[in-house]
């Protein structure tokens, strides 16, 4: 055992002949090497806090007595916050306090700042303050969290009575009563939720900080400790506050988590309380889970760790609210006051009129999520009431479920005017949901193990629901008021609601989640019978709920034919309106990073023409020469109002393709047409840059004589001013200059909005391409720390373009700096002409397409050809083929 290896007289000793510092260092290897050894990830870590402690208590009192000498007993040593309550951790930090005497502490600086040093000295990293006890008492009466650490002090060492007169006065009723204290933690709760976007549900959550995490438990424990003077957690057995059951599962929730921090301490050889990923697979193969039935073993555990996480937070909140009752509310306010048959308020929360409501009548475990909906002015549920409803879970069955009563009440809930996000939650967090919806039990805590989805499955299916209903509230309007605006036609929020709910409900099942959500909507929808028109509509936005994010980021819009195959599908301005909601409030609570002006712009232009296409009908959709001539007309107009000569234009424009004229705006063109008519032969490469186009992004535009490399030259350039190039659009005129552009953002996701930095890349863009080679500098284009996790399988596919112009190739790979030029590379070798690109960049994930030809413009069409691409893309991307 350490505390046998060192005790207080062995590090006394330690003092002796030379080196102390290595003497000390070593002492707590060796105690730290114990700990790792004895640690076991399936019994309670108890002990081993315990023992942290009294090692650290022996170690500190021989430095107390050394550096101190006489002074000692005359001040305290005393252990404050989780070091107080004797529960260290490995590499936790050593909060104390050094409780000065009535002598003049400058008479103890000397002494108290060696002290000091040496602790840092020997890597122990403490949070140490000096005081007195009234400088104490002053600082904790402005601030509650040093109020906090006092009430867990402990005396290490020094003098007792000193120690003991802090104490009295820490506890006090005058100094922080429970009136106050109470409203200040909750406050301070709120605050640290919000950090954490108010969900536990992250893909790399924080087991100390973050919702249902340990310190959702200590604040229980400090405004317990404050009014009880409790000396531990069980004694919420003697108040009353929980039965031994419910206490039995907290203590076994907290001691999951803090074996969890335990390992996340021997893993990383310092105090780390966040579940990072790459700590997560070796941690879910020390607590024992390996690959089964499709699920991996980290998703596995991580949905152990979640579920835990979820009971810590119901428990928080009933906790909270019952201490709210008994320490800040007033006799009155617990008079109950009926609100139906069922159910009273008291203090303004939901409360059963008796404790066999729900057994008598089943019906009233929804009822009662109804009622706080259409009564806003109620706070919540009874912390009493909360533990019948999960008491009487096993009364929502299959008879429950198919009762038409209560599939009634289950889709008003869905159809009311407000508190249709907080009251799914609700129902999410007390297991209702999961027990009247088998299916959205499977997705409940489910997490994927990739970036491009940061919440758990049920946590994102929640948040989709919460956007949608932003979209109709006027106080979200300036978030998207394009959203909004669409909203206000649509007959039926609630068919959006459910098909939220259910577009990702067979996520974790195997097989495609679209197609087998589908099934369990149709099922849904026939149970609660639905119309069969709202059926089929909720059943194809299942189905389809990825179709438009797919096109907008995958398919060339601005083609006609596109436009008309994507208009074909969704058939009627009704499936548009609805579809297009779903998806933005879909993409925005997939992962807030990647929404972003460019793709909001996207989706837009993508509504705005597919509108353009139902309301023209499909029988008469526009052709190509249609859309090339229009385009022509309106750049033709704005070039004459700005003095552009009709000469000018024509001379401009005689070398152009109908896809150039077909695939840019009317204001790109006019554009490109000015810079072109204004520029001389010797001035090229001619590079100029927008800082805010229409798309939301800036645009990079090339004008130059047709040369190798240039795409390979621009994308590396781009990509090494640390620019995310979002679309590339290949232009070679007949007599061959090419006209290419690029969007871009930062790659923060902002747009460019610094005129020194837009004449640096288009200084650097144009040198590249004179000198034909990138400048050697450092890539401030970076990877991800997580995504090193997510090694994509690197996939070339050839796919048929609709217009038989091009061959399509569609790259899947590991998205890395610099992926663009080596394509542009691999593609000169080649010596095949590139047209287009579209890229989309999910998470760690490249999905992006390229529109190639041979050098006669043809397609390419023979396999051999198509083999030697692919072999040459492979080995391009350092992979074997």
């Amino acid at each position: 055992m350490s505390q046998a290896l060192f005790t207080e007289s062995d590090f006394l000793n330690c003092f002796a002949g030379d080196n102390p510092v290595a003497k000390f260092k070593n002492a707590i290897n060796e105690e730290n090497a114990q700990l790792k050894m004895r640690f076991n990830p399936d019994q309670a870590t108890v002990g081993l806090l315990t023992e942290k402690a009294r090692f650290i208590d022996n170690l500190l009192t021989a430095c107390w007595l050394h550096f101190l000498d006489a002074a000692a007993s005359r001040n305290s040593l005393i252990a404050t916050g989780g070091y107080g309550r004797g529960e260290l951790f490995p590499y936790s930090d050593i909060d104390i306090l050094v409780l000065l005497g009535a002598a003049n502490p400058i008479d103890y600086q000397q002494q108290v700042s060696g002290f000091c040093n040496f602790l840092w000295d020997i890597g122990l990293k403490p949070g140490l303050s000096t005081r007195s006890v009234p400088e104490c008492l002053a600082v904790a009466q402005d601030d509650q969290t040093v109020f906090t650490n006092l009430l867990e002090m402990r005396l290490i060492t020094g003098n007792a009575e000193l120690f003991s007169d802090l104490k009295h006065q820490v506890n006090s009723e005058t100094l922080w009563p429970s009136e106050q204290f109470f409203p200040a933690k909750m406050a301070e709760q709120q605050k640290r939720y919000s950090k954490f976007h108010d969900t536990a549900y992250n893909l790399e959550p924080n087991i100390k900080e973050g919702p249902g995490g340990l310190r959702d438990l200590q604040v229980i424990s400090w405004v317990f400790k404050r009014h009880y003077n409790a000396s531990s957690l069980r004694e919420l057995i003697k108040y009353g506050f929980l039965p031994k059951s419910e206490y039995d599962n907290l203590i076994t929730a907290r001691d999951i988590l803090w074996r969890l921090r335990f390992a996340l301490h021997n893993l990383t050889s310092r105090c780390e309380d966040r579940l990072l990923f790459d700590y997560q697979r070796e941690l879910a193969s020390q607590f024992g889970y390996i690959d089964k039935n499709e699920q991996p073993d980290v998703e596995q555990f991580m949905q152990f760790y979640f579920k835990t996480v979820v009971d810590i937070e119901r428990l928080n909140e009933m906790l909270l609210q019952l201490l709210n009752e008994r320490l800040i509310s007033n006799k009155e306010s617990l008079t109950p006051i009926p609100i139906t048959a069922n159910f009273s308020s008291i203090d303004g929360y939901l409360e059963v009129s008796n404790k066999d409501v729900f057994q008598k009548q089943p019906l009233a475990l929804l009822e009662i999520f109804l009622i706080l909906q259409q009564s806003p002015s109620l706070k919540g549920i009874r912390a009493s009431t909360i533990r019948l409803i999960r008491k009487n879970l096993h009364l929502i069955n299959a008879d429950f479920r198919t009762n038409k009563q209560a599939n009634r009440l289950f889709m008003d809930i869905l159809r009311q005017p407000r508190g249709i996000t907080s009251q799914l939650k609700r129902m999410n967090r007390y297991g209702v949901l999961a027990a009247y919806l088998p299916d959205f039990a499977n997705i409940v805590a489910r997490m994927q193990y990739d970036l491009f989805h940061i919440y758990t499955v049920d946590e994102h299916t929640l948040f989709v629901i919460r956007n949608l209903r932003r979209f109709s509230l006027a106080k979200h309007n300036k978030e998207l008021p394009f959203c909004n605006n669409i909203f206000l036609l649509i007959s039926k929020p609630d068919i959006l609601y459910i098909a939220a709910m259910f577009h990702d409900i067979a996520k974790g099942r195997g097989g495609d989640h679209s197609t087998l959500g589908e099934t369990i909507a149709n099922n849904f929808c026939l149970q609660h019978e639905l119309s069969s028109h709202d059926t089929k509509l909720i059943t194809w936005l299942v189905r389809q709920h990825l179709f438009m994010s797919m096109t907008a980021q995958r398919k060339d819009i601005s083609d006609p034919d596109v436009i008309h195959t994507f208009a074909l599908e969704v058939g009627s301005i009704e499936r548009l309106n609805y579809l297009y909601l779903l998806t933005v409030a879909d993409i925005r609570a997939t992962n807030p990073s990647l929404w972003n002006a460019w793709k909001d712009v996207l989706l837009k232009d993508l509504y705005i023409s597919t509108h353009q296409a139902l309301h023209r009908g499909l029988q008469n959709p526009m052709v190509r020469s249609e859309r090339v001539l229009e385009n022509k007309k309106e750049a033709r107009d704005e070039l004459l109002k700005l003095g552009i000569s009709k000469t000018n234009i024509t001379q401009s424009w005689q070398h152009l393709s109908d896809d150039y004229f077909l695939r840019y705006s009317a204001d790109e063109i006019a554009w490109h047409t000015i810079a072109i008519a204004a520029c001389q032969e010797s001035e090229l490469p001619l590079v100029l840059l927008r800082p805010q186009t229409q798309r939301g992004s800036a645009e990079i535009f090339v004008y130059t004589r047709n040369e190798a490399q240039i795409f390979s030259i621009s994308t590396a350039t781009l990509d090494h001013l640390g620019l995310t190039i979002l679309d590339a659009r290949i232009i070679t005129t007949a007599d061959q200059y090419v006209l290419n552009s690029f969007q871009v953002l930062e790659q923060s996701g902002e747009a460019i909005n610094d005129l020194y930095r837009e004449v640096h890349i288009c200084t650097s863009l144009r040198q590249g391409l004179i000198a034909k080679k990138v400048k050697a500098s450092k890539n401030i284009h970076k990877q991800s720390r997580q995504a090193r996790h997510f090694p994509i399988e690197t996939s070339i596919t050839f796919l048929e373009d609709p217009s038989h112009k091009h061959t399509v190739i569609e790259l899947v790979t590991t998205d890395r700096a610099g992926l663009l030029s080596t394509i542009g590379k691999a593609f000169t070798e080649l010596d095949i002409q590139l047209h287009d690109a579209k890229i989309t960049t999910i998470g760690s994930r490249a999905e992006d397409m390229f529109y190639i030809s041979d050098q006669q413009s043809m397609p390419i069409t023979d396999e051999d050809k198509k083999a030697q691409i692919r072999t040459t893309m492979l080995r391009y991307l350092s992979l074997k083929s």
